[in-house]
């Protein structure tokens, strides 16, 4: 039986709304308002402005949406360290969403960057980050990353593997001078705890790809402190994303603490880095706990645990990614087509097909992931209509948002916002029924501007080789084909 046939035809959560056209108010950016005509502004920016300058589907970050909520994050965690007597430092977690503007916002306000390929690596570089604020991460990471990593000077590299392990140490002997400072790693471990949430998100579990056993990462940090080139300053573990409350991570941090403190009687170690995967809002019921309890319930955790095995608590980390970017962002699509479809003998959908689809938002085929939507250019009086937002591709699972209500009015030529798409939307697009990818527009203080162009069908034609080149003026067709 498939997936789709288990799915309720209308989620139990999902209510029917008085007002089609209202905002649930931690789904949508801040700057979020409608206009004397209804139509949705963002930071000032009405969505006409936008489909008109910049067509759809689009996606739009709300620039100050970014550096508010960093802010929040980084003031959170610090303020929650400090009553502790230690300090944390907040890594954005690019994965999440990356560009050049991106990393110089979350940089100026006092965030690090977590980067886990040569390409991110490259984007935070370009930006003008500074490479001892940069964390590199990743299961695989190939010499030349490796190489990279170690020229510039980066801040610390998480040990995935044996392999890495030798990997790295090789090239740091290569490449070290007598008096050069040995390059910081921290050993990614698995704590057994699953976090509450998909499959596919939970990263802490054994039987995964990433880090080590408990059980083994002794002898991979004995090894560590074998070469002169290589200084273990932690560990590190991530139990997975899009997680409401603390109890996941006390139980993680019980496990953690228990393995930093044997590692101890083998010298100093000053950090312990506890990942992020804090979750958002995407539809009105979900309840995301305030960032700052969740600093505080977190690090008061580590701290009990440290104080129950009498040894000093280090200082922290955290990786946040989604928090900081995903409720910035909404993306905008043009309505194609609506269909009335019969679900059953007494309940019939919308259809809302759109102009964008699983190649710019992939997460819902991926994950079932829930999105809301809302009527973005106009609001209407007519009656709530239960309907399903459709891409345009050639796949049944092509699902932006699952189940929705939307005004029974909704037409071709109607502008449609989902909200939430901040993180991992971007990030996870794609070319699939060669449409181009949408561009990446900010909006501060009334004003928009593009900080990732959209590409083109020339640019995907630019790529194929076998498109012919146009012959010269002065080549006739039988001279190019000698």
């Amino acid at each position: 039986m498939s997936a789709a046939s288990d799915r309720p035809l209308v989620p139990a959560w999902l209510a029917e709304p008085a007002d089609a056209n209202a905002l649930a108010p931690l789904v949508w950016p801040a700057s979020t308002a409608r206009d004397a005509d209804g139509q949705l502004e963002i930071a000032g920016v009405g969505v006409a402005e936008l489909r008109a300058r910049f067509g759809t589907p689009l996606y739009v970050l709300d620039e100050d949406g970014v550096r508010t909520r960093a802010r929040e994050v980084r003031e959170a965690f610090t303020v929650a360290a400090a009553r502790r007597g230690v300090q944390a430092r907040i890594y954005y977690a690019g994965k999440a969403f990356l560009s050049t503007e991106v990393v110089r916002w979350v940089t100026e306000e006092g965030l690090a960057v977590d980067v886990a390929t040569g390409g991110e690596l490259a984007v935070a570089l370009a930006a003008g980050a500074d490479p001892s604020r940069l964390g590199l991460h990743g299961n695989n990471k190939s010499v030349a990353e490796l190489e990279r990593a170690v020229e510039i000077g980066i801040g610390s590299i998480v040990i995935d593997s044996r392999i890495e392990l030798e990997r790295l140490a090789a090239i740091v002997e290569r490449r070290r001078a007598d008096d050069a400072a040995p390059q910081a790693v921290l050993v990614r471990v698995n704590s057994g705890v699953h976090a509450e949430t998909h499959d596919f998100l939970a990263t802490a579990h054994e039987d995964q790809k990433f880090g080590f056993a408990l059980s083994d990462a002794p002898a991979v940090v004995a090894r560590i402190r074998e070469l002169p080139g290589l200084r273990f300053v932690g560990l590190h573990c991530h139990i997975g994303s899009q997680i409401f409350g603390t109890r996941g991570f006390e139980e993680s941090a019980a496990r953690v603490v228990d393995l930093h403190a044997e590692l101890l009687a083998g010298g100093d170690i000053p950090l312990l880095n506890l990942g992020g995967g804090f979750g958002i809002a995407y539809t009105s019921v979900d309840e995301p706990t305030p960032i700052a309890d969740l600093a505080e319930g977190i690090v008061e955790a580590v701290a009990r645990e440290c104080d129950v095995r009498g040894i000093p608590l280090p200082n922290l980390a955290f990786e946040p990614g989604r928090t900081i970017v995903g409720r910035a962002g909404v993306t905008l699509y043009e309505v194609g087509t609506v269909k009335p479809v019969r679900a059953s003998d007494d309940l019939t959908r919308l259809y809302v097909s759109v102009d964008g689809g699983m190649s710019d938002n992939a997460r819902p085929a991926l994950y079932g992931a829930q999105y809301s939507a809302r009527l973005a250019s106009r609001t209407s009086d007519a009656a709530p209509a239960l309907s399903r937002v459709v891409g345009r591709h050639c796949e049944s699972g092509d699902v932006v948002v699952d189940a929705e209500y939307l005004p029974g009015d909704i037409t071709p030529g109607d502008l449609l916002a989902v909200p939430a798409t901040g993180a991992y939307c971007f990030s996870l697009s794609s070319n699939y029924n060669f449409v181009p990818r949408p561009p990446v527009v900010a909006v501060r203080g009334g004003a928009a501007r593009v900080i990732v162009r959209g590409e083109s069908i020339d640019d995907l034609l630019a790529r194929d080789l076998g498109v012919a080149a146009p012959a010269s003026p002065e080549t006739s067709p039988a001279e190019e084909n000698e």
